[in-house]
C-alpha cells in the first residue's frame, strides 16, 4: 500500500469517527494558542478527550511519521505505524479515556559526545511516541503563553538564532560578563515528584496526570533488562523537551524576580552581568536556588562566570568590540573540521564527485545552521581546509610521479614546474599549498563539483 493512500485511508477513518463529536481545530493556528495560554489552570476533566480526540491523534501520526526515528523495543518502525492505526486506532481511543494505556520501557543507546562523552538517549515504541505527541500538542498550546520571552528552546516559532540574537543585545548593550550555567546531566536527574507537583499545578485531569506519571516511570531497556527509573526524563520521546520546560520555567522565573538578564535554550541557560563580581553573586544564588528548590545539580566544572567571547552558547561566541558581532565558536570550529576530516579521509574508495556531493550536503545543513554569524574569517578557513583537503587527496590518488606529471601538464601547468612537483619528495599535504596544484586545481574547479560558497550574514 503506498504512503499516500494509506495517508487517505487513515483521514477518512479518523474523521468520519470524528463526525458529530466536539473538539478544539488544532490547525487555527499560534494566535489562538496565545489566547487560551495565560489560564491559570486547565480544564478539569476534559483533557484527555482533547488527546484522544481522532483529530488529535491523526495530527500525531503526521508529525511522529514526519520526524521519523528508529523503532523501540518492540521493533515497530514508523512505516508500520500508519497500518496499526487503520486497524486498532479506536482501541487505542479506548484505553487512553480508560486509564488502559500503559507505555513499555524505553530502549537505551548512548550517543558519542564531542568531547569524548556519550548521551544516554531513550528511544520508546512508536505508539508511545504517538501518545506523547498527542499529548505535547493539547498541553503545549496551553501552556506555551506562559513560559518566559526569553526561553527559546522547543516553543513553537522560537529557535537558537533568536537565542543568540537576543544574548548578542545583552553583550552590546554593556553586560560583558556571562554567568554560563551547566546543569549536570538534567535530563537523566530530573526528579519525578517536584516535576509532577508543576504540572499538576494546572493540569487536573487526573487521567492525564497518571499517563505522563506512567512515561517518566516506564523505565529502561539496557542489554535486555528493564530497569527502573525514579528519576530523568529521557531524551528521545515528544513530550520530554516540553517537560524540561515545565520544570525549568521554575527557574525563568526565579531570575526574573531577581531582575537579571538571561537567555535560556532548553538547559543552556547564560545570565548577563556588568562585572565579574556580580556574575559571582549571580552564581552563587542561583546554584542555590537550583540545588534546593528544583532538585538538581549545577556541573561546576562546565559552568564559569567569564567574557562571552570566552565562552560557547548553543555552538555560537562574540567577538570582543564595542558593537560584538556573532560569531561560530572555536569548539564548533574544531568539529566542523573533525568532520571534514573524516568524509575526506584518503583511505575512502569513494569517487571525488561522491565525495563532494557528501561534503555539499554537510556544508549546506552546517550552513543554514549558522548562516547568523557575522565574521567571514570563520567561513574561509573551513573553504581553505576543504579544499586543501580535497587537493591533497586527488594528489594522494595520482600516486606515480608519470601519472602527477601527466595530470598537471593537462591541467595547463608549465612543464617545467609540473616536473618538479611530480617528482618532489613533500608529502601529499605540503603540494596540496604549491602553485603548480593550486593552478591544476583552482577554485573554479571545486565550485564546479557542487560545492557550495560560505559565507556569513551580511556578506556579498
Amino acid at each position: 500500500m503506498s504512503k499516500q493512500r494509506q495517508k487517505n485511508q487513515i483521514k477518512l477513518a479518523l474523521e468520519k469517527k470524528s463526525e458529530g463529536e466536539p473538539s478544539r481545530v488544532l490547525s487555527q493556528g499560534y494566535e489562538a494558542d496565545v489566547a487560551i495560554g495565560g489560564t491559570e489552570s486547565l480544564v478539569a476533566s476534559r483533557l484527555m478527550e482533547e488527546v484522544a480526540d481522532h483529530r488529535n491523534l491523526m495530527e500525531a501520526f503526521y508529525q511522529v511519521r514526519k520526524n521519523k526515528g528508529k523503532p523501540g523495543i518492540d521493533k515497530m518502525t514508523v512505516d508500520q505505524l500508519g497500518a496499526y492505526l487503520l486497524k486498532h486506532h479506536e482501541e487505542l481511543r479506548r484505553e487512553l479515556l480508560s486509564d488502559g494505556f500503559k507505555p513499555q520501557p524505553v530502549r537505551r543507546v548512548e550517543i558519542p559526545k564531542p568531547n569524548g562523552g556519550k548521551r544516554n538517549l531513550g528511544i520508546p515504541n512508536v505508539k508511545d511516541r504517538l501518545v506523547q505527541q498527542a499529548i505535547l500538542q493539547v498541553v503545549q498550546k496551553y501552556w506555551d503563553a506562559g513560559f518566559h520571552e526569553n526561553s527559546y528552546g522547543f516553543r513553537p516559532r522560537r529557535s537558537q538564532h533568536q537565542a543568540i540574537q537576543q544574548a548578542q543585545k545583552y553583550v552590546g548593550s554593556g553586560l560583558r560578563f556571562v554567568v554560563d550555567i551547566d546543569l549536570e546531566k538534567f535530563f537523566d536527574t530530573v526528579n519525578h515528584d517536584k516535576l509532577m507537583s508543576l504540572v499538576a499545578k494546572r493540569v487536573q485531569d487526573k487521567r492525564l496526570l497518571r499517563l505522563i506519571r506512567a512515561f517518566l516511570n516506564a523505565g529502561v531497556m539496557i542489554d535486555g533488562v528493564v530497569q527502573d527509573k525514579e528519576d530523568g526524563t529521557p531524551q528521545g520521546g515528544p513530550l520530554s523537551p516540553w517537560l524540561s520546560n515545565v520544570m525549568l520555567h521554575e527557574l525563568d522565573q526565579e531570575l526574573e524576580r531577581r531582575k537579571l538578564k538571561f537567555v535560556r535554550y532548553a538547559d543552556d541557560c547564560n545570565i548577563y552581568v556588568a562585572s565579574k563580581r556580580a556574575g559571582e553573586r549571580v552564581m552563587e544564588g542561583i546554584t542555590s536556588f537550583i540545588s534546593k528548590e528544583l532538585k538538581l545539580k549545577v556541573n561546576e566544572e562546565k559552568s564559569a562566570v567569564d567574557y562571552p567571547w570566552n565562552r560557547k552558547f548553543l555552538g555560537f561566541s562574540f567577538t570582543n568590540e564595542e558593537h560584538p558581532r556573532c560569531t561560530i565558536a572555536p569548539q564548533s570550529l574544531d568539529m566542523a573540521k573533525q568532520k571534514i576530516r573524516q568524509i575526506t579521509r584518503f583511505t575512502r574508495g569513494n569517487t571525488i564527485e561522491q565525495i563532494s556531493a557528501e561534503l555539499a550536503k554537510y556544508l549546506t545543513g552546517w550552513m543554514e545552521y549558522y548562516h547568523i554569524c557575522e565574521v567571514q574569517s570563520d567561513f574561509t578557513r573551513i573553504e581553505q581546509m576543504i579544499r586543501r583537503r580535497l587537493r591533497a587527496l586527488i594528489w594522494h590518488r595520482w600516486k606515480t610521479t608519470k601519472r602527477r606529471y601527466r595530470e598537471l601538464v593537462q591541467r595547463k601547468v608549465n612543464p617545467s614546474l609540473a616536473r618538479r612537483t611530480a617528482g618532489s619528495s613533500k608529502g601529499r599535504t605540503r603540494n596540496s599549498t604549491g602553485k603548480a596544484i593550486q593552478v591544476a586545481l583552482p577554485n573554479a574547479y571545486f565550485k564546479s563539483l557542487g560545492l557550495p560558497n560560505l559565507r556569513c550574514r551580511g556578506s556579498t
